[in-house]
Parts: structure tokens; C-alpha cells; sequence
């Protein structure tokens, strides 16, 4: 009999492997979100409220996953949101 094979997204496939070598991915996680909201804020993040509140809340978020040790999942969801809105707020700003 055939084993069935399951198709897995290439976001599952992703958090498959960032599971297996957790350390390594909260490491780059944690250098990536330091150094983006820190360019950030370097770029005029800090000159507006909204902007300030908009990098600060995801880039906490994120931190705070990292430190808590949370699934995965959460973690790359938040680390995506982060370098988004830390990205658009650059060039926004």
C-alpha cells in the first residue's frame, strides 16, 4: 500500500526547518530586529508619534517572543510583520 504524501506549503516547510534549528534562527532573529529598528529610529522613526508607536509595538512584540521562547510559528509571523513595518516606515519617513 502507498503512504500518502502530504503537500506542505513553503511557509510550513520554512517553520519546519526554523524549528529544528531554533538557536541559530532566534540568533539571526534577534540580530535582524535590533539593527532594523535601530536603523529605524536613526532615520526619523523618533521624530513622530505614530511612527515611533508603529516600529516600537512589533519590534517589543518580537523581542519578547524571542525571549519567552514561543513557538515558532509566532515568532516568524511577528519577526515578518516587524521587518515590514520597520521597512515601510523607513521609506515612508
Amino acid at each position: 500500500m502507498k503512504t500518502q504524501q502530504i503537500k506542505q506549503s513553503t511557509w510550513m516547510k520554512l517553520e519546519n526547518l526554523a524549528t529544528q534549528y531554533r538557536f541559530g534562527v532566534i540568533a539571526i532573529s534577534l540580530l535582524i530586529i535590533g539593527c532594523l529598528g535601530g536603523i529605524t529610529m536613526n532615520y526619523g522613526a523618533a521624530l513622530h508619534t505614530w511612527s515611533l508607536i508603529a516600529v516600537v509595538i512589533p519590534t517589543m512584540t518580537t523581542l519578547s517572543l524571542l525571549l519567552a521562547v514561543a513557538p515558532m510559528k509566532w515568532i516568524l509571523n511577528a519577526f515578518i510583520v516587524t521587518v515590514l513595518v520597520d521597512l515601510a516606515v523607513i521609506f515612508i519617513v
